[in-house]
């Protein structure tokens, strides 16, 4: 048991190594090439820069993503195939997961296809500013794809119920173009989408490893790595922007992982509370998205509308500066997320009080910050 811990702690390591380097590198290129093809973002409007920014930055992370999870599994598949002594530099039980993993292709394939689709709607939106239905449009499109092909689906106990799969699937379509968009909202400050997908996608990978899963950590610590490495440029002051072509990638890879990790250890019977973990994971990326659209409603304002409403642009505006409250944020997203990596073999108390506190950090969140309002009223 030890020693399988060790191997899918060390491939994942690896692995998570190689997104960053990957990831450091492409980014590094595109603030070289950006310019050069005129990928920049100008100032204007809600924007915060006041100087030309490259973009392109979404193109180093979708290639580093989609490229290392596709790719992997070509090289893999051809080694297995045609060569497969070439695997023999891998420990001994390594290559007993080779098999597994294999199986796993298809599914691979397939959610690097639908990671590709987003990523060329995030790249003409970057350019040419898409419309809000279009862009909702293939994203739901994607997302049932996704389910519907690769028969990846929430809440599949629904099935031993009428309409049950039904529900199961519509629940999954909603959610993948929530989460989505929850992590294209949250693009919008320098190092904010990257620096809390890094961290929510490390709590997945460890609740992944400790149920038992590989697939499902190597492509969360692949996900942590590529995050580390783009931050390299990103982190404040930025000096490369992912725009849509990053933000939805991201977010569709975060919604793929809430899907696929088993959030329970595989040697007890199934809890159902593990239905709440991506909610304590992800609280401060879904209380930034409900929040800013409430804030857009009242004041008729589209939702899609771009603005400095978001949740970090709040704690600016209350005297942070924009490093402190990026940093304020990733904090927040530990306090409530840690807890989720113990879910795996607890009882329903120890869930219970992991839900309870993350609904406390983020109600003093929105606590304080009613506050403030109430002390600027006249």
């Amino acid at each position: 048991m030890h020693e399988s811990f060790a191997l899918v702690v060390w491939t994942c390591g690896s692995i998570g190594a190689m997104g960053l380097i990957l990831s450091c590198l492409g980014t590094a290129l595109m603030r070289r090439l950006a310019p050069r093809w005129n990928l920049l973002d100008r100032p204007g409007g809600h924007k915060q820069h006041t100087e030309p920014v490259a973009l392109g930055g979404g193109i180093a992370i979708a290639a580093a993503l989609i490229g290392s999870l596709v790719g992997g599994f070509l090289i893999l598949n051809v080694v297995q195939s045609f060569r497969p002594g070439w695997l023999g530099f891998l420990p001994n039980r390594l290559a007993d997961y080779i098999p597994g993993l294999l199986g796993r292709m298809p599914m691979a394939l397939g959610i690097g296809s639908g990671a590709l689709i987003l990523h060329i709607l995030g790249v003409f939106d970057d350019k040419k500013n898409l419309g809000w239905l279009t862009k909702l449009a293939v994203q739901f499109a994607v997302a049932a794809a996704t389910t519907l092909l690769l028969n990846l689906r929430l809440m599949t106990f629904l099935d031993e119920f009428p309409a049950g799969k039904a529900i199961s699937i519509f629940i999954t379509i909603l959610w993948i173009v929530v989460i989505t968009n929850a992590f294209n909202f949250l693009d919008n400050m320098d190092g904010l989408c990257a620096g809390v997908a890094a961290i929510t996608a490390a709590i997945f990978g460890v609740s992944a490893i400790r149920a038992g899963q590989l697939f499902v950590p190597m492509l969360a610590f692949l996900m942590v790595g590529v995050m580390v490495g783009y931050l390299f440029h990103n982190f404040p002051p930025a000096r490369i922007f992912m725009g849509d072509a990053g933000s939805l990638v991201i977010g569709y890879f975060m919604a793929i992982l809430t899907i696929l990790t088993t959030f329970w250890d595989q040697g007890i019977q199934r809890q159902p509370y593990g239905l709440l973990v991506p909610f304590v994971v992800l609280a401060v990326p879904l209380y930034d998205s409900a929040s800013v659209v409430w804030i857009r409603l009242r004041l008729g304002v589209s939702p899609f509308h771009g603005d400095r409403r978001h949740f970090s642009h709040r704690l600016v505006q209350r005297g942070m500066s924009p490093r402190n409250a990026v940093l304020a944020i990733y904090l927040a997203t530990g306090a409530t997320s840690l807890g989720a990596a113990l879910l795996p073999g607890a009882d329903w108390t120890t869930a219970c009080l992991i839900l309870a506190q993350s609904l406390c950090v983020v109600l003093i969140i929105a606590v304080l910050e009613e506050i403030h309002s109430n002390e600027q009223s006249p």
